[in-house]
């Protein structure tokens, strides 16, 4: 029996178009002054700055070297955590000052509120920040949506395509990998997720389904309900 829904973002929850044509361009646009003002001010930004100029061999007294870094990895869609810390501390003046609103599908937030009421255990993993997952939902388009989550994983327990992130994960839950499912749109991801005994549900929401008998594959959140009464 499903006991705890465990579920990706963007392409899931979210619309990837947002995430790639809104939060991005937001971040790149905005990352320069931002490095400037506050890696002399504030404890993390300094520390993730420290991190990138190790992992990019770039001298850390060099500043606008570090922002060029840090503009690549933002063009490259780059799942360095670090980038991931910053993003979600620009994103967070984003959602304050009201320049945009956290995408999510209606159907996803009709069925998170269902689903927490029901008594089922939400957590969300995502390769953003777990800052950034906090600020998608509760700066929503569909309201404020943290309280039906019970928590968050990032990349801090390990990349979203690797066997043992999901391990970590299932640890820190305490509960058997059947009872939990996880909702994605990336297939590596259900397919490592399934490698240590989850059960998924491939979340298509765009384009043709594919032919598969491997795992459940949805439209949206209204099917993975069906899915869950059979269950």
């Amino acid at each position: 029996m499903i006991r705890v829904i465990l579920t990706d973002i963007e392409g899931t929850t979210s619309s990837i178009s947002f995430v790639h044509e809104v939060l991005f361009p937001y971040a790149r646009e905005h990352m320069a002054e931002f490095v400037r003002d506050w890696q002399h001010e504030d404890l993390v930004v300094a520390e993730q700055m420290d991190v990138v100029a190790e992992k990019s061999g770039c001298d850390r007294s060099d500043t606008e070297g570090l922002i060029r870094v840090l503009e690549d990895w933002i063009d490259e869609d780059r799942k360095e955590t670090a980038l991931k810390t910053l993003q979600g501390m620009l994103w967070e003046q984003g959602y304050q000052h009201g320049a945009f609103d956290g995408h999510v599908y209606p159907d996803a937030a009709e069925y998170l509120r269902f689903w927490h009421d029901r008594g089922l255990r939400l957590y969300v993993y995502s390769s953003g920040s777990v800052k950034a997952q906090k600020l998608i939902f509760g700066f929503s388009s569909e309201g404020d949506l943290t309280p039906f989550f019970s928590g968050y994983f990032d990349t801090n327990v390990g990349g979203k395509k690797d066997a043992a992130s999901y391990r970590n994960i299932l640890d820190e839950l305490g509960v058997e990998p059947r009872t939990v499912l996880f909702l994605s749109d990336v297939e590596a991801e259900l397919s490592a997720a399934e490698s240590v005994g989850m059960r998924t549900c491939w979340l298509v929401r765009e384009g043709d389904l594919p032919e598969t008998d491997k795992r459940p594959v949805a439209r949206d959140f209204r099917e993975v309900d069906a899915l869950l009464q059979r269950h």
